[in-house]
């Protein structure tokens, strides 16, 4: 499958995910949580959908632009994704706090796609 595709494809299933989970959240964890904690799921999803939406712009990205900082773009998006809502999600289900010493570094891995998208469209 073709790199484009693939960040579709991600993008789709990852935005289908954000939207289960936010329903989760609302539904089943509203009265399990306290308000901090679902405060920090819902800030995990919140990203998460951003982001999901961007990995398609990374797919469209690549079939206009293919190259290396395109193709980053789109795997930084995935990365950031699964380093910062992950351990956000996991922070607010288990409590465990060291896991929010995770979510910078997805911030980070998103910093760096939205830069990698930038210079696809700069050099193109």
């Amino acid at each position: 499958m073709s790199t484009d595709r693939w960040f579709f494809l991600l993008g789709s299933l990852s935005g289908f995910a954000a939207v289960a989970l936010g329903a989760f959240g609302a539904h089943a964890l509203k009265a399990r949580l306290d308000a901090n904690l679902l405060a920090v799921f819902e800030t995990g999803v919140r990203y998460h959908m951003m982001h999901a939406l961007a990995l398609l712009a990374a797919g469209w990205a690549y079939s206009r632009w293919p190259g290396a900082a395109a193709s980053a773009a789109g795997w930084l998006f995935v990365l950031g994704t699964l380093l910062f809502s992950g351990s956000l999600y996991a922070l607010s289900l288990t409590g465990m706090r060291v896991l929010g010493a995770i979510t910078p570094a997805g911030g980070v891995a998103w910093l760096a796609a939205w830069l990698c998208l930038a210079w696809a469209a700069w050099r193109a």
